[in-house]
């Protein structure tokens, strides 16, 4: 959730990112660069917390809250809002509805700091036609990290870090993606989200194992990929790790000529916006 504005002289934004103890926040810092280790900040002109470090690449911070538990996760749910991406952010203000609109109709586990965006196509009637239609589904859980986001600054893409970010793949979830591998039928991620924890979780051969733990998986064009078949995702930002997953999955080419397209066609982008099916090509096509 982003909570805000926190008073330190002029206004900083902040937007939580991972809990880390019953009081204890990372968040990023907005702007940052005047925070120091031990500030005292005021939070919506209530809540208080305390600088536990200096701030880290990126803005990020750790706070330490004076409130604590269930207490602290009433006054933030109470306090903040929906931490939605900065081109819809700043074009107006902040939107009840946003609560349920910026989310997935099945998402259960609170932890990302963004919707899964492929996922907001669906509805609860759409659901129940693919059932009916004899396609499975199961669910994952990958806590969305601001790194995922973040453009990729340095010339030689190996020298990008990635955040890691926790997932997870339950045992019985694992057994059903490997019988449907088996009877040779597809796996469609819906969103690069569950497509990077299914690839972290893969063996080489494609089989999945039950996974509980942190990934920093960084897929770019030359990826061999172990698990998933098609992926349907939105249009993402240019020079992000995001464009460099489906370049990877689809081609750079195919997807330079997509996008082509999709400007030309006034296509919406990013989280709010259409969405692609993309078909995955063969193993290391998607180099440039």
């Amino acid at each position: 959730a982003a909570v805000g504005p926190v008073r330190l002289g002029p206004r900083i934004d902040l937007t939580l990112a991972r809990r880390l103890g019953p009081n204890v926040w990372q968040a990023f810092a907005r702007p940052a660069k005047r925070l120091r280790a031990g500030d005292r900040l005021t939070v919506a002109g209530e809540l208080q917390a305390e600088m536990t470090g200096d701030p880290a690449e990126g803005g990020l911070v750790c706070l330490a809250f004076a409130l604590e538990g269930a207490e602290l996760d009433a006054a933030i749910h109470r306090l903040g809002a929906p931490p939605l991406p900065p081109y819809i952010a700043r074009k107006r203000a902040p939107d009840p509805r946003d609560a349920e609109r910026y989310q997935t109709v099945y998402a259960v586990r609170e932890g990302s700091v963004a919707a899964p965006t492929a996922g907001l196509h669906f509805t609860p009637g759409l659901l129940d036609r693919l059932a009916a239609r004899g396609i499975e589904r199961q669910f994952v859980t990958l806590h969305v990290g601001a790194g995922t986001f973040l453009p990729v600054k340095t010339e030689d893409v190996d020298a990008h870090v990635m955040h890691a970010e926790w997932g997870e793949i339950a045992g019985p979830v694992a057994q059903a993606i490997n019988a449907a591998r088996a009877g040779r039928r597809r796996i469609v991620a819906v969103g690069t989200t569950a497509l990077r924890i299914l690839e972290t979780a893969a063996a080489p051969d494609g089989t999945l194992a039950p996974f509980a733990g942190e990934t920093d998986i960084f897929i770019r064009p030359g990826y061999a990929f172990r698990c998933v078949d098609r992926l349907l995702t939105n249009f993402h930002l240019p020079r992000s790790t995001l464009f460099m997953l489906v370049a990877a999955f689809s081609g750079l080419q195919r997807m330079k000529a997509a996008y082509a397209h999709a400007v030309e066609a006034r296509y919406r982008f990013f989280s709010y916006g259409d969405a692609c099916l993309l078909d995955r090509i063969g193993d290391g096509e998607g180099s440039p």
